[in-house]
């Protein structure tokens, strides 16, 4: 059972303006990292860990289910949209949780306005977001890798078991 606190931290996108709003008014640091989060492990919770030092209020935003399917699998996520939020909004670091529908982030972006957004090393200065973080002066903060911890891999040593 998902208790009250956790449901205080998923916000729909339609909601998030006024609670950005609120948050600048009180002169918070508003840091945010974006993606499926399927199969939450232990390299999730590194790059979360370090997001949240980078400011005083961590917004995560998941990639939708039918988001999940167009850019990774159809087969993907492996975990619903639903249930990623509650264990999202579980992590004590993370502030709010929101989702998207679209395969690239910049419209929940443009929403969050975040001062700092973070991402995986391995995706560069010029990932995806750097446009639309770039447009609103939101500094980049790049996260290295743990090794062999991706979704992906794990995925690849679930299949090689039952081989």
């Amino acid at each position: 059972m998902v208790t009250s606190q956790f449901n205080d931290k998923i916000i729909d996108p339609a909601e998030l303006p006024a609670v950005i709003k609120k948050l600048k008014y009180e002169k918070k640091r508003i840091v945010s990292l974006n993606g499926s989060f399927d199969l939450m492990h232990a390299g999730h919770l590194y790059i979360l860990y370090d997001a949240k030092k980078q400011g005083d209020v961590l917004v995560v935003a998941l990639n939708s289910d039918d988001s999940i399917k167009k850019y990774k699998s159809i087969q993907r996520p492996i975990i619903s949209l639903s249930d990623r939020m509650k264990m999202m909004a579980a992590i004590e670091v993370v502030d709010f949780v929101t989702y998207f529908h679209e395969t690239e982030p910049s419209e929940i972006l443009r929403k969050i306005r975040p001062d700092v957004h973070v991402n995986g090393a391995e995706y560069g200065l010029d990932c995806i977001e750097s446009k639309t973080i770039k447009e609103f002066g939101a500094a980049l903060h790049l996260v290295e890798r743990l090794p062999a911890l991706s979704t992906s891999e794990i995925i690849k040593k679930i299949k090689s078991l039952c081989d």
